[in-house]
C-alpha cells in the first residue's frame, strides 16, 4: 500500500513544485522590467542574469545533492530543499532592487535541486524505473504547462510579490506531501552500486544532449517582453499573451514527454533522440520567419513537441544504471540549460535581431547530433557482435 501511494505522491509533488517555479518564472521578467531604474539594454542583461543565476549555481549543487542522496536518505534531502526554497521565494517577494532580487535568486540556487533526490528515490524503489521516471517527467511537464498561464493571470490581478508568497506556500505543501506519502529510503547496497556502470563517453554525451535540448526549451521566457511587441502584441497585453504562449507550448512538452516511452519502443532510445534533435532545431530556425504571434506559437509548439522526449529518454537510461552522483551530473546539465538559455538569449538580443537568437540555438542542437549518431552506431555494432 505504501509503495502504491509513493508511486503517485512523488510525481504529484514534482508537479506541485514545478508548477510553483513556473508560476513565478513567467512573471519575473516583467517584474524586473517594472522594478528597474536602468536603461533597456542594461535591464535586459540584468533579466538574463537574475533568471539564470539560480540554475547556474544549481549546476554545481546538483551533483553534490546526488552524492549526498547516494549515501543518505534522499527523502529528507527532498523535504529540506523544498522548505528552504519556499523561504527563498519569500526573499524574492521582499526584494526591492535588482541586486536584492539577484541575491535572492542566487540563494535559491545554493539550496540545490529536488529533482535529483526524486530520481535517486526512483532508482532505489525496485520498481519499473523507466515508467516511474516517465511519470515524474509528466508531472514536471504538467506543472510547466499549468504554471505559466496561472502565474501570469495571478500576477496581473494581485501583483508580483503576492504571487511569490503563494508559490512559497505551494513548495511547503509539496514537502508535506512527500513527508506523508513517501517511505524513508534505504541505504544502497555497496556491492550493487559497484556493479552499476555508465561509461564516461555515454555520461558526457547524454549530458551534452540534455544541455543542448533543454536550452532550446528554456530560452524563450526571458525575452518575451522584447519579442512580443514586434509580433503584433500590444504592450499592455504582453504579460497575459506571454503566459498563454508558454501554456500552449507547454502542452506540446506534455504530449512529447508522455509519448517518449512509446517512441523509444518504435525507434530505439538513441535514434529517437537523434531525429527529435534534428526536428527541434529545424523548427527553431523557422521561428525567424514567423510574421505574427499565432504563426510563432504554432512553430514553437512543433519545436517543443520534438524536443520534449529527449530529456525523459536520456534520464531513464541513466537512472537505471548510474550512481547518484552521475544522475546529479546529468540533471545538472538540464538545470544548467535554464541558466544558459536566458543568458544567451538576452545577451544576443541586446545587440542582434531575434532571428539570430533562434539560429544560434538551432545550431547548438545540431552540434550534438553527431555525438548521438556515433553513440547509436557503437551500440548497434555492439549488439551485432553480441548476436554473432
Amino acid at each position: 500500500m505504501a509503495g502504491l501511494r509513493a508511486e503517485w505522491v512523488l510525481p504529484a509533488s514534482m508537479l506541485i513544485g514545478t508548477f510553483a517555479w513556473s508560476f513565478v518564472y513567467v512573471s519575473l521578467p516583467f517584474h524586473i522590467q517594472k522594478m528597474s531604474t536602468l536603461d533597456p539594454a542594461a535591464t535586459l542583461r540584468w533579466t538574463g542574469w537574475i533568471l539564470g543565476i539560480s540554475p547556474l549555481i544549481t549546476v554545481v549543487t546538483a551533483p553534490i545533492s546526488g552524492r549526498l542522496g547516494e549515501h543518505l536518505d534522499p527523502k529528507r534531502g527532498f523535504i529540506g530543499v523544498q522548505v528552504l526554497q519556499g523561504l527563498g521565494f519569500l526573499g524574492m517577494a521582499l526584494a526591492r532592487s535588482l541586486p536584492e532580487m539577484f541575491a535572492a535568486r542566487l540563494l535559491l540556487g545554493l539550496m540545490g535541486a529536488v529533482s535529483t533526490f526524486a530520481f535517486i528515490m526512483v532508482g532505489r524503489s525496485g520498481g519499473d524505473v523507466r515508467r516511474q521516471v516517465s511519470h515524474i517527467q509528466s508531472g514536471m511537464t504538467l506543472g510547466q504547462v499549468l504554471g505559466p498561464a496561472a502565474g501570469a493571470l495571478v500576477a496581473a490581478r494581485v501583483g508580483f510579490r503576492l504571487s511569490f508568497v503563494m508559490a512559497a506556500g505551494m513548495l511547503w505543501a509539496c514537502s508535506a506531501l512527500v513527508s506523508w506519502g513517501v517511505p524513508s529510503g534505504k541505504r544502497p547496497d555497496t556491492a550493487a552500486s559497484a556493479e552499476r556502470k555508465t561509461s564516461l563517453r555515454e555520461l558526457v554525451t547524454v549530458s551534452l544532449v540534455v544541455l543542448a535540448g533543454s536550452t532550446q526549451v528554456f530560452f524563450l521566457t526571458a525575452i518575451l517582453p522584447q519579442i512580443l511587441p514586434p509580433l503584433g502584441v500590444p504592450l499592455e497585453s504582453t504579460l497575459e499573451v506571454g503566459g498563454v504562449l508558454i501554456f500552449a507550448t507547454g502542452v506540446a512538452a506534455s504530449l512529447g514527454s508522455m509519448a517518449a516511452p512509446r517512441l523509444a519502443d518504435l525507434l530505439g532510445d538513441r535514434r529517437a533522440v537523434l531525429w527529435f534533435l534534428l526536428g527541434s532545431s529545424l523548427f527553431l530556425a523557422t521561428l525567424a520567419a514567423a510574421g505574427g504571434v499565432w504563426s510563432f506559437g504554432v512553430l514553437r509548439f512543433l519545436q517543443v513537441l520534438c524536443i520534449a522526449p529527449v530529456f525523459p529518454l536520456s534520464v531513464a537510461a541513466i537512472a537505471q544504471r548510474a550512481s547518484g552522483e552521475a544522475i546529479g551530473f546529468v540533471n545538472s546539465a538540464r538545470i544548467g540549460a535554464a541558466f544558459i538559455g536566458p543568458v544567451l538569449a538576452t545577451t544576443l538580443l541586446s545587440s542582434l535581431p531575434p532571428a539570430a537568437v533562434y539560429l544560434v540555438l538551432a545550431g547548438l542542437g545540431l552540434s550534438v547530433v553527431p555525438l548521438v549518431a556515433r553513440l547509436d552506431r557503437r551500440s548497434r555494432l555492439r549488439h551485432a557482435s553480441g548476436e554473432a
